[in-house]
C-alpha cells in the first residue's frame, strides 16, 4: 500500500504547487515568439538523444551477435 500511496501523493502535491505559479514567463515568451525558439529547441536535443540511443543499440546489437557467432565457432 506504500508503494502505491508515495508516488500519487507526491504526484497530487507536485500538481497542486504547480497551479499555484502564474506563467509569467511562458505567456512573454508566447506574445515574443519566442515559444518557437524554445520548442525548437527542445525538439533538436530530443531528437539527438533518439538518434544517438538507435546508433548505441545497433552497435550492441552487432557487438551480441558477433560474441554469438564466436560462442557457436568455438564448441
Amino acid at each position: 500500500m506504500k508503494r502505491i500511496f508515495t508516488p500519487a501523493f507526491l504526484l497530487l502535491t507536485a500538481q497542486s504547487f504547480a497551479q499555484d505559479i502564474k506563467p509569467e514567463m511562458a505567456d512573454s515568451f508566447r506574445s515574443s515568439g519566442k515559444i518557437y525558439v524554445v520548442v525548437c529547441v527542445a525538439a533538436i536535443v530530443l531528437t539527438g538523444l533518439l538518434v544517438y540511443l538507435i546508433t548505441i543499440d545497433r552497435k550492441v546489437s552487432k557487438l551480441e551477435r558477433d560474441l554469438k557467432s564466436l560462442d557457436k565457432t568455438s564448441n
